[in-house]
């Protein structure tokens, strides 16, 4: 892919965003970054080549396809959004590689679990942030079964050298409660591992994240490969299968960058529509939608679109947001328009995300005016009558970025106010033209 959007902006050190007083339009989503990850991946690891339509072009897809080049799997860009990548068929003709991953846990958990089952001479490393981010618990499963993966850093924490090993695996175990990314890992790597024999892969504890792993075994099952599931217990993958080129995918657009969009439409009049995710995504943060409606936002759903308009002043809400947690982002500012107290609960990963998501949000809603109440696994705001202006710090988070564009929203709520989001640059990790679609929303006439 010849293309550097994320690198060929020109980002400001900051963006001012003044009250927006009504929301209305369209939005055509960027490509799911779960999905494009994911799909690259499994492309490489197949037989065949596979045309991907609608790839996310952003820093997250473009650490994974540089990967993937440095490890000498083929790919063509075809145009902006369509990428075709040459399938070796679980071969890599590089068995020796420096790969940068960036602050991209979709690329570097998946790649650790492949490569240590492949084998070579590979180190992995990436920016600061990704070298405090766990995955020992990912490497502990593979080296108990015979991988060879070294820390050149911290115990428990990238950057990684991982050694061709001798993978004997029949059963394996990883813990569920830190991140669903490690169990994603290994479910897309066991096929490389049961050769000769079925490999059952046990979580340990409770799993989160479950929407995600649903789309891990939904894209398997494209690329020809059935997982056997034991409730959420514990997932079989029987002898015998390879990952088949499906020719041609098409790749969702990002049901959490909707998120951002849905709320403006709750939030600030609407109606606004995202285009290119709808009532049967794969992903399992289209169900932040049904939270808006909770909180009294009328939704409306077509096949490939999503749409959401304001009902008045948004309710309050309680409620376990583990099934989506980067969405669940959102609606913690859009608590800020609310009646009441809200409370976010079960959103410990957030912790072990680009940033400690609970302190950072507890820290920026306090500056625009909330009582924040923050806990080990959930988060309590109270909204102000009348936002503050504020500067918002970002954290080198994309979600942080676009979470806050929000709280320069009016409407008939009446409490936006304007907003400085510094370093905006952060949402080219997955939306690289965030600002501009937010603008195309946004109304300064009353509705």
């Amino acid at each position: 892919m010849t293309q550097q959007i994320p690198q060929s902006k020109h980002y400001p050190q900051h963006i001012d965003l003044e009250p927006v007083l009504h929301t209305a339009g369209s939005v055509r989503l960027p490509g799911s970054k779960s999905i494009s990850n994911r799909t690259l991946l499994l492309a490489a690891l197949s037989e065949g080549a596979t045309t991907i339509h609608d790839l996310l072009a952003s820093d997250d897809t473009m650490v994974m396809l540089g990967a993937l080049r440095s490890l000498g799997i083929g790919w063509d860009e075809v145009d902006e959004r369509t990428v075709v990548v040459h399938g070796q068929g679980g071969v890599l003709p590089n068995h020796e590689a420096d790969l940068f991953m960036g602050n991209a846990g979709t690329a570097i958990r998946p790649l650790t679990a492949a490569l240590s089952v492949i084998g070579g001479d590979y180190t992995l490393h990436g920016v600061s942030r990704m070298h405090e981010r766990p995955i020992g618990d990912l490497v502990d499963a593979l080296n108990e079964v015979g991988a060879q993966i070294e820390y050149t850093g911290e115990q428990g924490f990238p950057p990684l050298r991982i050694r061709r090993g001798h993978i004997h695996a029949d059963r394996m175990a990883v813990r569920g409660n830190v991140s669903s990314q490690f169990l994603t890992a290994l479910l897309m790597s066991a096929p490389l591992m049961a050769k000769t024999h079925a490999v059952t892969i046990d979580v340990v504890g409770e799993l989160i994240s479950k929407p995600y792993i649903e789309i891990t075994l939904n894209l398997m099952r494209r690329f020809g490969v059935t997982v056997e599931q034991n409730g959420w217990a514990s997932f079989t993958v029987q002898p015998g299968q390879r990952y088949q080129s499906p020719g041609t995918i098409h790749v969702e657009g990002d049901a959490s960058s909707a998120s951002y969009f849905l709320a403006a439409g709750a939030i600030a009049g609407g109606p606004v529509r995202v285009e290119g995710v709808g009532e049967n995504s794969i992903q399992g943060d289209v169900r932040f939608a049904d939270a808006l409606e909770r909180m009294g936002a009328i939704v409306t759903r077509g096949e490939n679109w999503i749409e959401a308009r304001s009902n008045g002043v948004l309710k309050a809400i309680d409620a376990d947001f583990n099934h989506i947690p980067d969405a669940a982002m959102t609606i913690a500012v859009a608590a800020l328009y609310a009646d009441g107290t809200s409370t976010l609960r079960n959103i410990a990963s957030w912790r072990v995300k680009e940033t400690d998501r609970l302190a950072a949000m507890a820290t920026e809603l306090r500056k625009v005016g909330a009582e924040v109440e923050e806990g080990p696994d959930y988060i309590r705001i109270t909204p102000p009558e009348q936002l503050k202006p504020a500067t918002i710090d970002t954290y080198d988070d994309h979600r942080m970025a676009m979470c806050f564009s929000l709280a320069s929203l009016d409407g008939k709520a009446r409490r936006g106010n304007a907003m400085r989001i510094n370093d905006p640059k952060c949402v080219a990790k997955t939306f690289p033209d965030y600002f501009e679609a937010f603008a195309s929303i946004a109304r300064n006439e009353l509705f």
